[in-house]
């Protein structure tokens, strides 16, 4: 009989509990004998086992996807050596997962009749789509945004990488892992206004020193 799966993709900024929905998702059908698969690209090394671990304290064990791994022949091998086609599959960062990859996912969906899930960011600390979550938005058949709430009372939006002093950095290699000691989740406008101060803070030395030489050079004329 045939099975028809969908691709979801389901994204929020960092500390919007997406990890902790995949994993009580995953307990809710392990409760319910139900077969699925947590997988997470090895690019997040935080954790040296294979695991997918939430904030909140909870973990599963994990499969690993390596850049290069081809997620349709994955799918295919275990079909064809253990005969099992997998219920769900569902898949941590899905933002580090290559635009092939998403593609791969896709035809396991429709060849497979297997439902994928991926849980991700949208954007990186520049508002800038990543790779796979920009193929997700392109082609999946369900997005769902997961909301969490900036300080100021908005709807977070940016994920904004942060130095030791707080301070939002602006530049910089484009995959950057790490958690609240490196990134904090805001609304648009207070990432703006962050931005504003930052550079009206690293102007202010040269302006002060331009009104000293405008007073310097008023006293000569006089």
């Amino acid at each position: 009989m045939y099975r028809k799966g969908k691709l979801y993709f389901r994204y929020g900024t960092m500390g919007s509990a997406k990890t902790a929905l995949l994993l009580t998702t995953a307990y809710n059908f392990e409760e319910r004998g139900m077969d699925y698969l947590c997988m997470k690209p090895v690019v997040d090394t935080r954790e040296a086992r294979n695991i997918i671990h939430s904030r909140i304290g909870i973990e599963r064990e994990c499969a690993w996807i390596y850049h290069n791994t081809d997620l349709y022949a994955f799918a295919k091998n275990l079909y064809r050596k253990d005969g099992r086609r997998v219920d769900w599959f569902l898949i941590d960062e899905a933002q580090f997962l290559t635009e092939a990859q998403v593609d791969q996912l896709s035809r396991v969906v429709d060849d497979f009749g297997s439902n994928v899930i991926c849980y991700g960011l949208r954007t990186d600390f520049q508002s800038h789509l990543f790779e796979g979550s920009r193929r997700l938005f392109e082609i999946a058949d369900t997005i769902d945004e997961i909301k969490s709430t900036c300080n100021c009372g908005h709807k977070t939006i940016i994920n904004a990488r942060i130095d030791s002093n707080g301070d939002f950095v602006e530049e910089g290699a484009q995959v950057e892992i790490g958690g609240d000691d490196r990134y904090v989740a805001v609304c648009r406008k207070c990432w703006r206004n962050k931005h504003i101060e930052q550079a009206s803070r690293a102007t202010l030395p040269f302006d002060l020193l331009q009104l000293d030489e405008d007073s310097e050079d008023e006293s000569c004329e006089q």
